[in-house]
């Protein structure tokens, strides 16, 4: 247990938690003022990046070592500005999301309190519990060494495959002549859901940055969560139930022909 400054880690969670929970105050109160509750998806990238500041910031007088703290914040930072960024420019002007119009219509009690329990309270909660590889890597003290390295090439995977496939989607529906159509080309040849992919290597890369000491393997929480999310809740299950019902055969075929989730070169007919 003395491998890790655990009293000052433990400050460093109570940082974060202040932070997280003024940053989707704020938030919350402004979605509340627009009517929009998607505003909160934008803000998804950059409360890790508060994570990331505040942890740096508060770990700055310990022993950890300097050159693996200013890779976990410049890595995260990159990762969640660059979604942050990307979210907005793809919802601006478009309103609120539909997932969050249905939720809004079974509204009960306080509008302040149903929002809390079925949004912003769990947005926050798993904005810190998925940053702690991030918290806990700031405290570190070995120098990064060739796990360090795999866990920097892992989320340069990661961000390649979700930065290039979103790039991809974006000029696929940007064109007139692919309305209707299933995304089938580039990453997405590979994978049904390559942002969500790379979301998933990106913390898992993160992850592997936290293991300066066996003890940092207790984050694995973070990846393992991060990935869950992605497959069964809010990201592959939903939106491939929406895909099925709007692209019909279309997207049954493609989804037969490829991988849903790790990259694999697409099936022959």
């Amino acid at each position: 247990m003395n491998d890790l400054p655990w009293g000052d880690i433990a400050l460093n969670l109570l940082a974060v938690t202040a932070a997280v929970v003024v940053f989707i105050g704020v938030i919350m109160a402004v979605a509340i003022r627009i009517e929009n509750q998607s505003i909160i998806d934008i803000f998804w990238g950059p409360g890790f990046v508060l994570a990331a500041v505040v942890s740096y910031l508060v770990s700055s007088g310990s022993e950890g070592d300097d050159t693996r703290r200013l890779v976990v914040l410049a890595l995260t930072a990159v990762w969640g500005l660059r979604l942050g960024l990307y979210i907005g420019n793809r919802n601006r002007g478009h309103g609120q999301d539909k997932r969050y119009t249905a939720l809004m219509r079974h509204q009960t009690g306080s509008l302040v309190g149903f929002l809390v329990r079925k949004i912003y309270g769990l947005q926050g909660f798993l904005i810190i519990l998925v940053s702690l590889p991030v918290q806990v890597a700031m405290y570190e003290s070995a120098s990064l060494g060739v796990i360090g390295a795999i866990g920097i090439a892992i989320w340069a995977i990661g961000f390649v495959f979700e930065s290039v496939g979103d790039w991809q989607l974006a000029r696929f529906k940007a064109d007139p002549a692919n309305a209707g159509r299933v995304m089938d080309r580039g990453l997405w040849a590979w994978t049904r859901h390559p942002n969500y992919f790379g979301d998933a290597a990106v913390w898992t890369g993160l992850f592997l940055l936290a293991l300066g000491s066996p003890w940092g393997l207790l984050t694995i929480v973070s990846p393992i969560v991060m990935t869950k999310l992605l497959v069964s809740y809010s990201g592959k299950a939903l939106l491939e139930k929406g895909m099925r019902r709007s692209k019909g055969e279309a997207y049954d075929a493609y989804v037969a022909r490829t991988s849903g989730f790790f990259p694999l070169p697409p099936k022959r007919a």
